[in-house]
């Protein structure tokens, strides 16, 4: 896959190299109708809010023809929900349940949920154990239960989902899907490029950027997220394409420019963890982890970067304490998560402290008494119901107490042991991940930034899994 993504790189900055391009373009195994399907639903969600509804019913339908495409119309489900109400018009949250449930039906239609030996693999089985203990407790201890079940269903289905999809697609087909991800994403930043100049793109402030995405948060996620995905594959492949080399600059600009520092301590963090522990926890050697150092290119952008920082250094510290303090105050990086995060945390604590062991359900705000619950006028269901917490570790002690955490804990020692075998790329995105939760708690709300999160976090898996399995 790096190989020819790189080729792919290569010919889009040298436009000589078209013919080459067309011959990539013809050897793809995705269908010249299957773009036009989800190009034709991507109109229809933009055209107007009853089409919008159609566009999910279709994805739906999508996502019932194979693995990949349940994979990618959850994609599209997720830019589809967040895209920016100043390019498309509100749609009904009833929809992406559509999606959901199809891919959910591809994946069992088309054999992925259980083994040949039909025999449910091991982290599917953890997995789905953690969704019933969730859905049961909802049930039992949630003051507003339908809420909290569906939170756990949806959950549940999606994560159960994407994990049979990508581990039970052959090695040439998730390589294809996880080609059409990551330059999707990348079409994404390209497409919020020019927002720049237009009002649309800071729609929800009037001051941080939001690009193509309903959210500044959202959206320097999802770039912190490609950042970090370029990062580490520039690091690991050995003759890493300038395009890929330039993408973790572009994005480090787009994520300053939201001032989401969460995310932008979620990017320079991951990589960090990564450098350190891939070592320790993939068992591999370090010239097989970071075969980019061979890289002559690679070290032209290390000394170039090191030269132009130290330029201008004076500039990039004001720059780096204003995105820090987001008002160009004192105080560190610290002080600055625990002044924004201890209204969310608060409450939280104190909710621990009167049910340790029971929690205050699933899903549920820490003022549950306020929360609003949006539901469809037809159906009835839940199509939202926000719960702002700061802190996805403290949250899943708060809502389901102790002996749950303890079981989300080791689903997620699992989840990082298995991810760290797939080397340096999956491992990076994991750690991505988890420490974009350590200020917004997202992992568990596949209704808004969670699905991308939770397509990220399986990929990764299911990267560790295949080197598992071919060891």
């Amino acid at each position: 896959m790096d190989k020819l993504d790189r080729d792919l790189g290569r010919d889009m900055t040298n436009l000589s190299t078209l013919p080459q391009f067309a011959t990539w373009y013809r050897k793809d195994q995705t269908s010249l109708w299957s773009y036009l399907t989800l190009a034709l639903l991507f109109g229809m969600r933009l055209a107007s809010e009853h089409t919008a509804m159609l566009a999910y019913i279709g994805l739906g339908a999508y996502a019932l023809l194979g693995r990949g495409n349940a994979v990618r119309a959850l994609a599209f489900s997720w830019l589809f929900t967040l895209i920016n109400p100043g390019l498309a018009p509100e749609a009904n949250g009833v929809g992406r349940y559509a999606v959901l449930f199809g891919a959910a039906a591809s994946a069992f239609l088309h054999g992925a949920v259980l083994t040949v030996n039909l025999k449910v693999q091991r982290f599917t089985a953890l997995t789905m154990l953690l969704g019933l203990f969730l859905v049961g407790h909802s049930l039992l201890f949630s003051p507003i239960v339908d809420v909290s079940v569906l939170k756990a269903v949806s959950w549940a289905v999606a994560i159960v989902t994407l994990i049979s999809c990508w581990t039970g697609m052959s090695p040439q087909e998730r390589d294809e899907t996880t080609r059409h991800l990551f330059w999707g994403l990348v079409l994404l930043m390209l497409a919020s490029l020019p927002l720049i100049i237009s009002p649309i793109g800071y729609l929800r402030n009037n001051w941080s950027f939001q690009g193509v995405l309903n959210q500044p948060q959202v959206f320097g996620t999802t770039m912190a997220l490609l950042g970090s995905w370029a990062t580490a594959r520039i690091l690991a492949d050995r003759n890493p394409s300038w395009l890929m080399i330039g993408l973790p600059l572009v994005c480090v600009v787009l994520v300053s420019a939201t001032a989401a520092r969460t995310a932008g301590l979620a990017l320079v963090g991951a990589i960090a963890l990564s450098v350190v522990l891939a070592p320790l926890l993939s068992g591999k050697p370090v010239k097989h982890l970071f075969a980019g150092l061979s890289s002559t290119r690679v070290w032209i952008v290390i000394f170039g970067a090191l030269i132009v920082g130290c330029a201008l250094a004076p500039f990039l510290a004001e720059k780096m304490n204003a995105f820090v303090t987001k008002n160009g105050g004192e105080g560190s990086l610290l002080d600055s998560y625990t002044e924004s995060r201890s209204v969310l945390v608060k409450p939280m604590l104190e909710n621990i402290a009167e049910n340790p062991f029971v929690g205050i359900g699933f899903g549920i705000g820490s003022d549950y008494t306020n929360m609003v619950v949006e539901r469809d006028a037809i159906l009835g269901l839940p199509t939202g119901a926000a719960t702002e917490k700061g802190v996805t570790f403290i949250a899943v002690i708060e809502e389901i107490g102790l002996f749950g955490a303890a079981l989300v804990f080791f689903w997620f020692v699992n989840m990082v042991l298995v991810c760290a075998r797939g080397g340096l790329v999956p491992l990076t995105i994991c750690f991505t991940i988890l420490l974009f939760n350590l200020g917004e708690a997202t992992f568990f709300s596949p209704g808004g930034m969670g699905m991308l999160l939770l397509i990220m976090a399986t990929w990764a898996y299911s990267q560790g899994s295949a080197e598992k399995r071919h060891a």
